[in-house]
């Protein structure tokens, strides 16, 4: 039979006290190095609440596009208050519900209410510009006017924070901006209030093309409104394509913004929106500004011209945002 020495004895436990010791260091090390990515990983999604918007999913429905977009990622969306989804019209109670339960599903809030387009009047000029606010024929201004005023109701019926707003609309040709300006102010006042009664954000958008282009004619607007229910949904893209680059643009323009819109814009700057990386816009330092201003709001990722694909599309751009504010 053999003996075991007391000096191997007291070897053999040295070592298995060492052994221990690197393993509890080995489990404090994995324990700490978890707990700082969960802490990395809140700090990152408190300072850029990625969404994506749903007017790229116009051939889906909108329990099957959210369905998508939680499955590629994204934490929230951008709900179109148009056809196919929720053009607020006779919208049915359970309609309604069902929205709310396609979102509870699939563990997705509501970034903001798309108001802007407006594909259910489908008018021959331009689908989403028309009815504008400052239409020459009374009658049909008041179809935008109501379609606003409906969206906001809608969207606290949903528990959205905001909705978007086209900035006046096409000046006609020929016709004074100032008076332009003066007859978009006179129509959206009394919708200020409906949002103020209704207790959500009136974001006005700035796009070029229409009577409000640029951060300076969008302050010349806000001399002439004091509701505090009014605010500015930045477009990262529409800025580059008047000249204001976003990087430059986002800390002047900080107190007014709300809400943001993310896409790319080639070098030409001609309005047409892309995913983000294809174009020319300098991410990396507009996501530092946005981050500069400490927004804690949602940033909306909108792609509208990719219907044919734009699962592929949300994909990408997620992955491409990502991937720069990893870095940043």
């Amino acid at each position: 039979m053999w003996k075991i020495s007391p000096q191997r004895t007291q070897r053999a436990q040295r070592r298995e006290k060492k052994n221990h010791n690197q393993l509890d260091v080995s489990i404090f090390l994995v324990v700490f190095l978890c707990a700082l990515f969960v802490l990395c990983g809140e700090n990152m999604d408190s300072n850029m609440k990625l969404a994506f918007s749903t007017n790229a999913y116009l051939k889906f429905s909108f329990a099957e596009a959210v369905r998508r977009l939680a499955a590629i990622g994204y934490k929230g969306v951008e709900v179109l208050a148009d056809v196919p989804h929720a053009w607020p019209a006779f919208l049915l109670d359970e309609q309604k519900q069902a929205l709310r339960d396609a979102l509870q599903k699939n563990n997705l809030a509501i970034s903001n209410v798309n108001a802007f387009m407006m594909n259910a009047i489908n008018d021959p000029r331009q689908r989403y510009w028309h009815p504008s606010w400052i239409e020459p024929d009374p009658h049909y201004r008041r179809i935008r006017i109501e379609h606003t005023k409906r969206c906001l109701t809608l969207a606290r019926e949903l528990g959205a924070p905001c909705i978007t707003t086209e900035p006046g609309g096409p000046v006609e040709p020929g016709a004074s901006w100032s008076k332009a300006l003066a007859l978009f102010v006179e129509e959206i006042k009394p919708v200020a209030d409906h949002a103020e009664k209704e207790g959500v954000l009136l974001l006005v958008e700035p796009e070029p093309g229409l009577l409000i282009e640029r951060m300076d004619q969008y302050l010349e607007f806000r001399q002439h409104i004091d509701s505090p229910a009014v605010g500015l949904n930045f477009d990262i893209g529409h800025a580059y394509c008047v000249g204001d680059e976003p990087a430059e643009a986002i800390p002047r323009m900080a107190k007014h913004i709300r809400h943001i819109h993310l896409e790319d814009i080639a070098a030409t700057r001609v309005h047409h929106h892309l995913v983000p990386g294809e174009g020319a816009i300098d991410f990396a330092a507009t996501l530092r500004a946005i981050q500069s201003i400490n927004y804690q709001g949602w940033v909306t990722i909108e792609l509208y011209p990719y219907v044919e694909n734009p699962d592929d599309a949300a994909r990408r751009a997620c992955q491409y945002i990502q991937d720069i504010l990893a870095k940043l």
